[in-house]
C-alpha cells in the first residue's frame, strides 16, 4: 500500500476553495446521468471472446469420449474426467488422485463443502457442526463478501482477522484457534487476494499448516481463485498448502478450490476441489448421493481448448493484455487525484481482479453513496468485512475489469472527486 501527503497541511480557506471547485466538478458529472457499474469483478466482453473457439471444439458427429473411454454424454464419472483431474492437478501443484472435478462454480463447491460440514461434519468430526452450541470461522479482512455471505446464511459466527502484507495476522489466528474449539475454519484467498491483491508469504502458509488448533476437525478453506490470473510477466509464487499441511502432520486440514470461471466463461466454467485422498474419499461418499456425475461434456470441451499449462499460460497472457491497461489507468488516476492529498492509500496488485482503496477513517460509505448519486455503482462499502461492517469505514473495492477504458476513466474520475470531497468534509469537521 502506498500512502501520500497533502490536505492535512492546508488552511481552512484553501480547503473551502478546493471544496467549491470539486463540488462544481461533481455536479457536472451528476448532470450527465451516467450509469457505470463497477460493483463486481467480471470479465469484459473482449475477455469472453478469447474463449469462443471452445464452443465449436467438439465436432457434432463425434462420440464424445474421454481418454479412458468414458462416454461424456452419459451418467457417471463422479470425480471428473482423468484429463480434467490431471489438468487441475498441474495447475494447483498436487496429484491427480488429490483432485475431484465438478460443475461450473468453485463458489458452489465451497458452499456445498461447508453445508455438508454443518449437516454431517468433516472427516474426523465427532458430530455434525450444526449440533454444536456454536460454530465460528475466521475471516481475514478485507476479504471476499461471498465467503462471508455463506457463513451468514448457515448461521456460522464470523470473527474478523486483520490482513497484513503477508496474509492474515497469524499471531491473532494462532491465538484464536488454540483457545476456542468452536472455531472450525478459516477463509483464505491466498494468491492475489480479493480485494487487496496480497499473496500469502511462505511463512504464513507454514504457520497455517502447523498451528495447533483446539478443534480437531479444523479446516482451511483455500480459495485459490486467482492462481493463474497474473497481470505481469513476473508471477507471485505461492507455497503449496496441501504439501505444507501434510509435512506438518495435518494432511486433512485444507480444502483447495479453483475454477476456470474467469479463464473461459464465468457461467460455464469448470471447478475443482483438491484435498488429501482421505478427505476426498469421505467427500465422494456424500457426493454419490448428491449427484450421479458432473457435466463431463463441458470438462472435455475445456481440456481440449486449454490443453495444458503451456497453452493455459498463453491464454492468460491474452487476458492480461486486455485488463492490465485498466489497472494501470486506475492507479494513475488515483495517483493524480487523491494521490497528493494524504487522504487515501491503495494496493498495487500484480494479479487478480481488484484494487483495494482505503480512505480516511469514516469516509467509505459516504464516498460510495456520492459516487452512486453521480452514476457510478461500486461494491457496497463494508462488503469486504463480515456482516458488511467495516470497523473503520474506510475500505472500497475497485473492480476495473468489466468497463471499457473510456467508461472506466470516467468512473474513476468521479470516484476520485468523491474521495476528495468527503475527505475535505471530514477534515473541516475535525478542525
Amino acid at each position: 500500500m502506498k500512502m501520500v501527503t497533502g490536505y492535512a497541511g492546508w488552511q481552512e480557506d484553501e480547503l473551502r476553495r478546493e471544496q467549491a471547485r470539486l463540488q462544481a466538478e461533481y455536479e457536472a458529472y451528476r448532470s450527465l446521468n451516467l450509469k457505470l457499474d463497477m460493483s463486481r469483478g467480471k470479465p469484459c466482453p473482449e475477455q469472453l471472446q478469447l474463449s469462443n473457439e471452445m464452443l465449436d471444439i467438439l465436432p457434432s458427429g463425434e462420440e464424445l469420449r474421454a481418454e479412458n473411454g468414458t462416454d461424456c454424454r452419459n451418467y457417471g464419472g463422479l470425480d471428473g474426467l482423468p484429463e480434467a483431474k490431471r489438468f487441475f492437478a498441474e495447475m494447483l501443484g498436487v496429484q491427480s488422485s488429490e483432485v475431484i472435478v465438478q460443475g461450473n462454480s468453485s463458489l458452489n463447491l465451497m458452499y456445498d463443502a461447508l453445508a455438508r460440514a454443518m449437516l454431517f461434519g468433516v472427516l474426523g468430526s465427532e458430530q455434525p457442526w450444526s449440533r454444536l452450541p456454536s460454530v465460528k470461522f475466521l475471516c481475514p479482512s478485507p476479504g471476499y463478501d461471498r465467503h462471508f455471505a455463506i457463513c451468514e446464511q448457515l448461521n456460522i459466527e464470523m470473527i474478523t482477522v486483520d490482513m497484513t502484507p503477508e496474509g492474515p495476522d497469524m499471531d491473532a489466528v494462532e491465538r484464536l484457534v488454540a483457545e476456542d474449539d468452536s472455531i472450525k475454519g478459516i477463509w483464505c484467498v491466498p494468491k492475489y487476494s480479493n480485494p487487496g491483491g496480497i499473496t500469502y508469504s511462505d511463512a504464513t502458509v507454514e504457520r497455517l499448516a502447523r498451528m495447533k488448533t483446539r478443534a480437531g476437525d479444523f479446516r482451511i478453506f483455500w480459495d485459490d481463485a486467482y492462481t493463474v490470473h497474473h497481470l505481469t510477466s513476473r508471477h507471485d509464487e505461492l507455497k503449496n498448502m496441501l504439501e505444507a499441511c501434510s509435512n506438518a502432520g495435518h494432511p486433512d486440514r485444507v480444502f483447495i478450490f479453483a475454477s476456470t470461471s474467469k479463464v473461459t466463461f464465468p457461467g460455464s466454467g469448470v471447478a475443482a476441489l483438491a484435498a488429501s485422498r482421505d478427505n476426498l474419499s469421505h467427500l465422494k461418499k456424500q457426493l454419490s448421493v448428491q449427484t450421479i456425475g458432473p457435466d463431463k461434456v463441458n470438462q472435455l470441451r475445456h481440456i481440449r481448448f486449454l490443453k495444458d499449462m503451456e497453452h493455459l499460460g498463453r491464454h492468460m497472457e491474452k487476458h492480461a493484455a486486455i485488463i492490465k491497461p485498466k489497472f494501470d489507468l486506475v492507479l494513475s488516476k488515483l495517483e493524480s487525484g487523491p494521490g497528493s492529498k494524504d487522504i487515501a492509500s491503495w494496493s498495487k496488485p500484480s494479479g487478480g481482479y481488484f484494487i483495494s482503496l482505503d480512505t480516511i477513517d469514516g469516509c467509505a460509505r459516504e464516498v460510495v453513496q456520492r459516487a452512486a448519486e453521480a452514476g457510478v455503482t461500486l461494491t457496497p462499502a463494508g462488503a469486504t468485512y463480515p456482516y458488511g461492517r467495516d470497523p473503520r469505514d474506510r475500505n472500497i473495492r475497485i473492480a476495473p475489469t468489466y468497463p471499457s477504458l473510456e467508461e472506466l476513466a470516467q468512473a474513476i474520475d468521479i470516484l476520485c472527486v468523491c474521495v476528495q470531497l468527503v475527505s475535505i468534509d471530514r477534515i473541516l469537521a475535525d478542525q
